[in-house]
């Protein structure tokens, strides 16, 4: 499974290429997890209801991870390692704890955060 950050399904949500493409694939052959933060984000740059309501639909359909203590570990890793004054924020640090704790790779296009990842713990595709 792969947890995809903001900034992906922004570029697919755009259709742009090559994002679009590989992501549609992840989620026809079902290897996507959705957490709500992520979701949360979308809707709240979402123009109109037919987009909020577009949103909901991918929402409601995609696989979800446990998110139960991922906050805690969160603000608990990027108090530790100083994220925060690295400009990733409490989602980042989320997402970060996420791959971290669940050993779920995170598909992003931030560099900042995936400079806090190791290797494993991040997603590129091919």
């Amino acid at each position: 499974m792969i947890l995809v950050d903001t900034s992906v399904w922004i570029e697919f949500f755009r259709g742009h290429s090559p994002v679009f493409e590989q992501l549609k694939t992840l989620i026809e052959e079902e290897r996507i997890v959705a957490v709500e933060c992520v979701f949360g984000e979308l809707l709240q740059g979402a123009k109109n209801r037919p987009e909020r309501e577009f949103l909901i639909k991918y929402w409601e359909a995609l696989p979800k991870i446990d998110e139960a203590g991922l906050w805690i570990s969160a603000g608990r890793l990027s108090g530790e390692h100083s994220w925060r004054s690295s400009g990733l924020g409490l989602i980042d640090a989320f997402l970060a704890a996420a791959a971290k704790t669940r050993g779920i790779p995170l598909w992003s296009l931030d560099k900042s955060l995936r400079r806090v990842l190791a290797a494993k713990e991040c997603y590129t595709p091919d």
